[in-house]
């Protein structure tokens, strides 16, 4: 019988139990799919703590994963069985097997591991719309980038640099540096050393950032406001701090008429064309090697948990994957 990591609450780690668990047949228009390698991400933590609640308990956990598919539901069109692919989906991707709706996945091209296809779909997804949607980056503009040296980070650093953009990495602690430069970012600062708005507008010549990207949330909010320019964009994507506070949009126009927008996955891939899309773009960066996510962290998925205890920590870099037996 198939294990998964399971919650039967929200609360801490201690709450993930491996269960071995019935998964039936593929139902009509699902595929069922075997895992070969699960991200990790913060919003795993989310849906465990109860940030983000489920809709009923006992609940999985993981949200992207990659895999072979084993079966097809009826009415499935454009998969076959055997067929490598990744998704993204609702929690649930800490299993050995599982079937997801049809409309979730996306093959994997030759040339991206299932590996590199199981960290990019939501990072490597996420750096994608943050970058050539959210803003539109182009060469000359100067960015900053919260935790340079983690999942999203690092991508945003590298795809930034090759898009022309001048990177400014932010990062925890002082051996998070070497990290973020090897990354793509040119200039690294470490939250609690460096005082990074007046940093950032040293490196510009007292101008500030075009856009920041923020996947920490409460703890850095007003910080990233001072490091841009007058009409600057901030894309706060993240809660790993904790949600931001409500705020008066008074704070925008005192600090240059500012833009703050709160994008997600979900509403980037909406359709079956904006996922495709996506998938594209970042699929091919991939393989022109403009993006590679540093695996830095295996974990096998009965140890889900310790994976857990490490990310929040703060003990990971890059990427991770937990790998099913």
């Amino acid at each position: 019988m198939p294990h998964a990591i399971r919650i039967h609450e929200t609360g801490g780690p201690e709450v993930m139990r491996f269960e071995a668990v019935e998964v039936a047949p593929p139902a009509e228009g699902q595929v069922q799919v075997r895992h070969t390698a699960i991200g990790l991400n913060f919003i795993d933590v989310y849906d465990r703590s109860g940030l983000y609640p489920q809709k009923e308990y006992p609940a999985g956990l993981g949200r992207e994963a990659a895999g072979v598919i084993t079966a097809l539901g009826k009415k499935v069109r454009g998969f076959k069985v055997g067929d490598r692919i990744a998704y993204v989906g609702p929690p649930g991707a800490y299993a050995e097997l599982r079937n997801v709706p049809a409309t979730l996945p996306v093959k994997i091209p030759a040339g991206v591991s299932d590996e590199q296809a199981a960290v990019l779909m939501l990072k490597g997804g996420t750096a994608c719309y943050l970058l050539r949607h959210t803003y539109r980056v182009k060469r000359g503009d100067v960015i900053v980038v919260h935790a340079a040296a983690g999942g999203v980070g690092s991508l945003l650093a590298q795809w930034g640099r090759k898009l022309g953009a001048t990177v400014i990495g932010v990062v925890g602690s002082a051996e998070k540096v070497a990290p973020a430069k090897k990354n793509g970012c040119k200039h690294v600062l470490v939250r609690g050393r460096d005082d990074v708005p007046a940093e950032v507008k040293k490196l510009t010549k007292g101008v500030g950032a075009h856009v920041v990207y923020d996947g920490v949330g409460k703890d850095t909010f007003f910080e990233s406001l001072d490091c841009l320019r007058r009409r600057g964009t901030l894309a706060t994507f993240g809660n790993a701090s904790g949600p931001v506070a409500p705020f008066a949009p008074a704070e925008l126009a005192k600090r240059g008429s500012l833009f703050v927008t709160r994008p997600t996955m979900m509403d980037y891939t909406a359709t079956r064309a904006d996922l495709e899309a996506v998938a594209r773009e970042t699929f091919a960066a991939a393989k022109k090697k403009w993006i590679r996510a540093q695996i830095n962290q295996r974990y096998k998925l009965e140890d889900a948990a310790q994976a857990h205890r490490d990310l929040e920590s703060r003990k990971t870099t890059g990427a991770t994957v937990i790998v099913p037996a």
